[in-house]
């Protein structure tokens, strides 16, 4: 089992509960995976967070794809906030970082649908159901899914913030 680090600046740290609070209302996070010669690559995304499990879907090629299946340990960062506060020299800032597997989903399997669905309900919240399904068929074969089973999860603020 992986021994994470632990927050060195503890008393920044949010609670479980505010962490997972920024990872269910955000609507982009980057992912970090090991690509090419070994270089990170980080790359932007749409995303829901339920249960331990942040779902993503992507093309059926590309460096992302390739870099998740040569390597399944990533990381996704979400920032909440980022205000500048220049007078200060600093930002009062929120942010999330999620550790875990990443692993595909089965085409058209169970977590697939159930992934297909709360993405779909997340980012066009009033589609009619049939709508939903309608995408499926027409949209879900050139796509892949993919889940990050979470394995370690901080989220951190500005003491600014701490302190309201």
């Amino acid at each position: 089992m992986t021994e994470f680090r632990k927050m060195r600046r503890f008393k920044q740290e949010m609670s479980p509960e505010r962490t997972i609070d920024v990872l269910k209302r955000a609507t982009s996070g980057v992912l970090a995976v090991l690509g090419d010669e070994d270089y990170p690559y980080a790359v932007p995304l749409s995303f829901v967070y339920e249960n331990e499990k942040i779902y993503f879907h992507c093309a059926k090629s590309g460096h992302k794809l390739d870099a998740m299946r040569k390597h399944d340990k990533v990381s996704f960062c979400v920032i909440d906030q980022d205000n500048i506060v220049g007078h200060e020299f600093t930002t009062y800032f929120r942010s999330v970082i999620a550790f875990g597997r990443v692993r595909e989903l089965e085409h058209f399997g169970e977590e697939f649908l159930h992934a297909h669905k709360v993405l779909s309900q997340k980012y066009w919240p009033e589609a009619p159901e049939n709508k939903i399904e309608e995408g499926l068929k027409k949209d879900g074969m050139p796509m892949l899914v993919f889940v990050i089973d979470v394995e370690h999860i901080t989220g951190k603020e500005a003491k600014e913030l701490v302190k309201a």
